[in-house]
């Protein structure tokens, strides 16, 4: 009797162990994530897709645990809105909030920048590329084509792994126009709101969104561009791609647009399906450390929408990309 007893406290020891064990290593599996700009929207519907289990479309795998308010002075959306966002990321998911982004650096895994504000991209990804952390960084991914190529520069230099997007990549319907639904894509036209903020190029505020769904469709190497309004004053950018192809980029009311396969078939593109496709893509990213988006299709995006300012400048003459991205490299 006395050693049935014994065999059964030693299993029941073992069992304890072993879901101990299991606990651990699940623990250790889950990516710590920090954030930088709690000024966004972005910041709690991010966290709350991330941390809570309940929530609609949460994804498993990491937890957001420190943060850095950060906040523009200048410009009302931002330091409006960073208290509350705090409160909230403090009070409902438990954040911790940090003085310093070498602190906060410290404390996590991984880093999302979040800042609705593109200026201070550069200077808050210094840190964080400095410590090795993988980056993921909102749109705008920088206030200028100047410091996208810097932080992607910097990002190479120190082998750190880096990546930004819109959500409306990863669209159902544009994914699959990506994937080759209609072959080779001819013409595609993204719209998206465009509302512009002072201290951004045009199209770095929120036309990003639409351009993002575009270069999606139609993949990188576009050549040149030019911008125009339409008879409504609307903008609308119209890119010549290699080999002929055109993508046009059309401020608009909602996020939509179509594309033209290579045999005439179409397909629509440029919707908004929620930020869980994004949030996968981001926590996927943090585990594996390889950018879904590629730095050279990113920096043409922005390119893209710098040369459309150039255009604009210029009386609405064609910009050819490698003039802006030359002048943003000097």
């Amino acid at each position: 009797m006395k050693r049935l007893r014994f065999l059964i406290s030693l299993t029941f020891t073992l069992t304890l162990t072993l879901h101990a064990t299991t606990l651990a290593a699940q623990a250790e599996d889950v990516i710590r994530i920090g954030m930088i700009g709690l000024d966004t929207s972005h910041a709690t519907a991010f966290t709350k897709t991330i941390n809570d289990p309940e929530a609609k479309g949460h994804v498993p795998g990491a937890k957001v645990v420190a943060a850095f308010k950060g906040g523009s002075p200048d410009i009302e959306s931002s330091w409006s809105r960073v208290e509350g966002y705090t409160k909230t990321l403090q009070e409902t998911y438990g954040v911790e909030l940090c003085e310093t982004i070498e602190e906060l650096c410290e404390k996590v895994d991984a880093v999302m920048i979040e800042s609705v504000d593109g200026r201070p991209h550069l200077a808050q990804a210094k840190p964080v590329i400095a410590a090795g952390k993988p980056l993921y960084i909102d749109k705008p991914v920088a206030g200028s084509l100047a410091d996208a190529l810097e932080i992607f520069r910097l990002a190479k230099e120190a082998g750190v792994p880096v990546f930004s997007s819109s959500s409306l990549r990863y669209a159902k319907s544009t994914q699959a126009v990506r994937a080759g639904s209609i072959g080779t894509v001819t013409r595609a036209v993204a719209s998206s709101p465009a509302h512009i903020e002072e201290h951004h190029p045009d199209l770095f505020w929120y036309g990003v969104h639409g351009c993002e769904a575009l270069f999606t469709a139609m993949g990188t190497g576009c050549q040149s561009v030019v911008r125009r309004l339409t008879d409504d004053g609307k903008i609308e950018v119209e890119g010549t791609w290699e080999g002929g192809r055109i993508g046009i980029f059309r401020e608009g009311k909602g996020y939509t647009g179509s594309a033209t396969g290579e045999g005439g078939e179409k397909a629509p593109i440029g919707s908004f399906d929620g930020y869980q496709p994004l949030v996968v893509e981001i926590v996927k990213f943090f585990q594996t450390k390889k950018p879904p988006v590629s730095a050279e299709e990113t920096i043409e995006i922005f390119a893209f929408m710098e040369a459309a300012d150039e255009s604009k400048r210029q009386g609405g003459k064609r910009i050819p990309l490698r003039y802006v991205l030359a002048k943003a490299r000097r």
